[in-house]
């Protein structure tokens, strides 16, 4: 019986989140007036759905389900990729969605039987932030997708969140930092289901909780300790100090309401939150994470500083424009931010490569989930 996918079962899964993350940035570009293919203009209204619910939702899934090694949880990235083809081929909008849910109910089964297997703040958080996924949906479908928000990006801070403690478990803490992360990750909860009752006032609370997580990971992360090491160590390092940056300034402008629909600062308070943060995360993580899935290896490279550095400068970019209001500043730094995208992913294909080429014949290693691995930084 077959318990597991091998990696050429995955790709497809992969190519399929790929797809929704390329049809994501150029609906975003879109909406912005920037002249993008003729396919995107009617996907502007989905550019969250197709990035967070497709995308994010695609890897997140694929990573899960290479972690638990069973066949059934790979339908969660499978129901996720095919709800973005719905959308990219215009089907109809309950179709999608109930490929969504039927994704996040999957993912959240997957995470609620990591927690059954080893019961820890990290696994329950990941398990929670799954569940706000689901949730996410949920207010979509019965609410319109302003008001699943909130908990899609609860979705993906949290699953962060969860990961650091994860990959930094056997790290010492201060006995206040468990207390403190538990109140805070409580508040994102809290605000984010507040945010569909009282927008407005919701929003700014959940800005103040995403705050308080910046400030938390600053704080409590390896990665202010390992930012003095060398190679792909410090290269993590850089990106989760960045990342947490970016999660602070965005909760700082959530505070004032930047989060709210129709807000001048939205855009910026956004993507301070989506590429600032979790785009860091994933240029990190993924010379880890990548390998655990495929089964490939990725070499470190300095040139990875590269993507990273630019993606933070277009993104700096982005924001001059909406607090100057140079609408143009803001197309620029966003167009130039979706060929950044495109340019990290043809850097891992080239690692890739390079690791190919570097292996010894015959001497393929076989990896395992990042989960199981022992990150650098730690």
């Amino acid at each position: 019986m077959i318990r597991d996918l091998p990696p050429a079962g995955r790709l497809p899964l992969l190519i399929m989140g790929m797809l929704a993350l390329v049809f994501g940035v150029l609906s975003g570009l879109a909406r912005l007036g920037v002249t993008t293919p003729q396919a995107a203009l009617p996907l502007v209204g989905l550019h969250s759905a197709l990035l967070i619910a497709a995308f994010f939702g695609t890897v997140i899934s694929l990573e899960r389900a290479v972690a638990i090694a069973r066949t059934w949880a790979y339908l969660a990235p499978l129901c996720a990729g095919f709800g973005g083809l719905t959308l990219i081929l215009g089907q109809p909008l309950w179709l999608a969605q109930a490929f969504f849910l039927s994704a996040a109910t999957l993912l959240t089964l997957a995470s609620v039987l990591i927690v059954r297997r080893q019961f820890a703040i990290f696994t329950v958080m990941l398990a929670v932030a799954s569940a706000c996924w689901l949730l996410g949906v949920l207010a979509w479908h019965f609410a319109g997708i302003q008001a699943a928000t909130a908990w899609w990006l609860a979705f993906l801070v949290l699953t962060i969140a969860g990961e650091r403690l994860e990959l930094t478990r056997l790290l010492p803490r201060r006995p206040v930092a468990m207390p403190l992360f538990v109140a805070t990750s409580i508040a994102v909860l809290a605000s984010a289901a507040w945010s569909v009752v009282e927008p407005d006032i919701g929003l700014r609370a959940f800005g103040g909780a995403l705050l308080a997580l910046g400030a938390w990971l600053v704080v409590f992360d390896i990665a202010r300790f390992n930012i003095r090491q060398q190679g792909l160590t410090r290269f993590i390092a850089v990106c989760l100090l960045t990342g947490y940056a970016w999660l602070a300034i965005a909760g700082a402008m959530g505070l004032i309401g930047a989060l709210s629909p129709g807000h001048p600062l939205r855009d910026g308070a956004m993507h301070a939150v989506t590429l600032g943060f979790v785009f860091s995360m994933v240029f990190g993580h993924a010379p880890i994470i990548f390998p655990a899935v495929m089964r490939v290896r990725i070499p470190y490279h300095p040139f990875l500083y590269v993507p990273l550095t630019l993606l933070h400068g277009t993104l700096a970019l982005r924001m001059l424009g909406g607090l100057s209001g140079e609408f143009q500043l803001s197309r620029i730094g966003a167009t130039a931010g979706g060929f950044v995208l495109a340019l990290f992913v043809v850097t891992m294909l080239l690692s890739v490569w390079r690791g190919r080429e570097k292996a010894p014949q015959g001497r393929r290693r076989r990896h395992k989930h990042a989960g199981s691995q022992r990150d650098p930084e730690a």
